[in-house]
């Protein structure tokens, strides 16, 4: 009996369950969609009512920076993956000046690097728009265009925090397992996810008329 127990039990299939964190962020970003939804429904009930207000102050964008800025953001969501490319082979840092020998850490920092130019030009588009007086409290466009993105300038910023204390784990432990591995796997989901919201951010602010 024993040895048939011991048997049935070698021979059973194995059970292979999702990872708990993976499932709860992807859950917890399912609910960032619908926040992010209830502000675009923001953005367009405003824009419908004032549509003149609209055309005249979507004029004083410079669509050319807006553009580079938004190239720099989706180059970071490249890089990012292949942070998580090293990630995955349970490579921590660099064995080599090549690219192609970076680990998840020099990546990563790359990827830091891109997102805080990122939400530097942000910045500096605020600071100009405010200069010609598209403020928060100016008119409807000016709340509906800073509300939007300056809640996606946020969540870039806390990505941005994600980003150093992976690093600094990368840095910590002296074992890098699937532990961390996840742990970037999950951070790299989170800002795909911000980069997304932010193509349709620049479609619908920059580009749609």
């Amino acid at each position: 009996m024993t040895s048939t127990s011991i048997t049935q039990t070698a021979n059973a299939p194995v059970v292979n369950r999702p990872n708990s964190v993976a499932v709860g962020t992807i859950v917890w970003l399912g609910s960032e969609v619908m926040f992010f939804a209830g502000l675009f429904a923001i953005y367009f009930t405003l824009r419908s009512t004032s549509p003149e207000l609209w055309l005249f102050e979507a004029d004083k964008h410079n669509f050319t920076f807006a553009l580079i800025n938004t190239l720099i953001l989706v180059t970071s969501s490249v890089t990012c993956q292949f942070g998580v490319f090293a990630a995955e082979r349970l490579q921590a840092r660099s064995t080599g000046w090549k690219l192609s020998e970076w680990g998840m850490v020099e990546w990563f920092f790359l990827t830091y690097a891109l997102g805080a130019i990122f939400v530097t030009g942000q910045i500096f588009e605020y600071a100009t728009l405010v200069s010609e007086g598209i403020s928060l409290s100016s008119n409807a466009y000016g709340s509906a265009f800073y509300i939007t993105t300056g809640f996606h300038g946020i969540h870039v910023t806390a990505g941005l925090i994600a980003f150093l204390l992976i690093i600094g784990r990368g840095f910590a432990v002296k074992n890098f397992g699937h532990k961390e591995a996840t742990s970037a796997i999950v951070v790299s989901y989170y800002w795909h996810f911000v980069d997304v919201v932010w193509i349709g951010l620049f479609l619908v602010v920059y580009v749609l008329k």
